[in-house]
């Protein structure tokens, strides 16, 4: 037991240290003295830094990818085994989204060790994201069930442009909203789903599918 609450101590410490400053700017060193723990139960648990960032991450995505699945699960029983591709790019985007997003979420240090994620580029999480792909090849089925005439490339690249967009809005949240003078609401976590939505389905689909998203967004803004 106390060699787990040493664990769960490291990992609370490096996240929130990672979350504040960033993993460039974070040690080893400062981790074991936040944690109040010392070196040499770093590298007993977790080996090196590399592991300790890959642990966190790995964490955090699990839970993701696990509602991304459930969504897409739901969306696909709803539909008899064939999910319409607006639900299922709903399930792709919209956990990530929620997670990171919104006044709530953005100040939890879970939400923001995970946008530090985005922003930075660090190898062991360049790798994670490389590697793990098994529930992304189970969205790309989703959507070829959806889409059936829909060439393959022209569904993985639906797919890649819809992750792009969501990961985009999350690392530039403040800029588009300094850009756009407060009128793009990153708050409004609801509508920031419909708009990926939006132009990732008009992508894939044409102007007829954008029309129904964009109705979708007016009564709901109209509620």
């Amino acid at each position: 037991m106390a060699s787990d609450r040493t664990r769960a101590a490291i990992l609370d410490a490096a996240e929130r240290l990672y979350a504040d400053r960033g993993f460039a700017d974070v040690t080893l060193r400062d981790i074991v003295a936040a944690a109040n723990v010392n070196l040499a139960a770093v590298n007993y648990h977790f080996g090196s830094k590399d592991e300790l960032i890959a642990e966190l991450f790995v964490t955090r995505s699990l839970a993701t990818n696990r509602e991304r699945l459930n969504e897409l699960k739901s969306a696909e029983a709803a539909g008899g085994g064939r999910a319409p591709i607006d639900a299922i790019l709903r399930a792709l985007v919209g956990p990530t989204l929620r997670g990171c997003l919104g006044p709530e979420n953005e100040r939890s240090t879970a939400a923001r060790f995970m946008i530090r994620a985005s922003i930075e580029s660090v190898p062991p999480i360049r790798r994670i994201k490389n590697r793990e792909i098994d529930h992304l090849r189970k969205f790309a089925g989703a959507m070829r069930r959806s889409l059936p005439d829909r060439s393959e490339v022209d569904l993985y690249w639906g797919l890649h442009f819809a992750l792009a967009m969501a990961h985009q809005t999350i690392r530039d949240s403040e800029r588009l909203t300094k850009l756009s003078e407060g009128l793009c609401d990153l708050n409004d976590v609801a509508g920031v789903i419909e708009r990926i939505v939006a132009v990732s389905v008009m992508a894939l689909t044409g102007r007829e599918a954008e029309k129904r998203i964009h109705a979708k967004l007016l009564a709901r803004d109209a509620r």
